[in-house]
């Protein structure tokens, strides 16, 4: 039996981005181990699990964490925003690091509908690279 691989997707806040890649990788494939954590958690934001409700995936239960209560070692992270690559820790063993620069969506104004819409701008393009780091590392499956 081959063990899972752990996967941590971090960003800066762990209320939109890295909770939102969370929920698509446990939910496109059962060969990893996720968790996601932020550089200084700030809760999740509703309008996260709203956009994540429409795939029919639940991250409700989720809650913001800091690095201090994930396990301390991972084969893969992925900063999933500039400024957690930037103070992304330094992680025992042979780690694989990965750098996507996505916008924050919680940043967005305008109405509730505005900023939903870029919620599921930045899902839609997390789901895209979750799918692309399956099709890599799971090439038979």
């Amino acid at each position: 039996m081959t063990e899972h691989r752990r996967v941590l997707f971090l960003c800066t806040g762990n209320s939109a981005r890295s909770q939102m890649a969370e929920g698509l990788l446990r939910s496109l494939s059962d060969k990893f181990e996720v968790w996601s954590a932020g550089t200084h958690p700030v809760g999740l934001n509703p309008l996260a699990v709203e956009a994540m409700r429409e795939l029919g995936i639940d991250i409700s239960h989720h809650r913001s964490k800091a690095l201090n209560e994930v396990p301390d070692s991972f084969d893969i992270v992925i900063t999933v925003c500039d400024s957690a690559n930037q103070e992304c820790p330094i992680f025992p063993g042979q780690v694989e690091r990965l750098h996507w620069s996505l916008p924050d969506p919680a940043q967005a104004t305008g109405t509730e509908e505005e900023r939903l819409q870029a919620f599921r701008r930045v899902r839609d393009e997390l789901r895209r690279r979750i799918e692309e780091f399956l099709a890599a590392k799971l090439p038979h499956s």
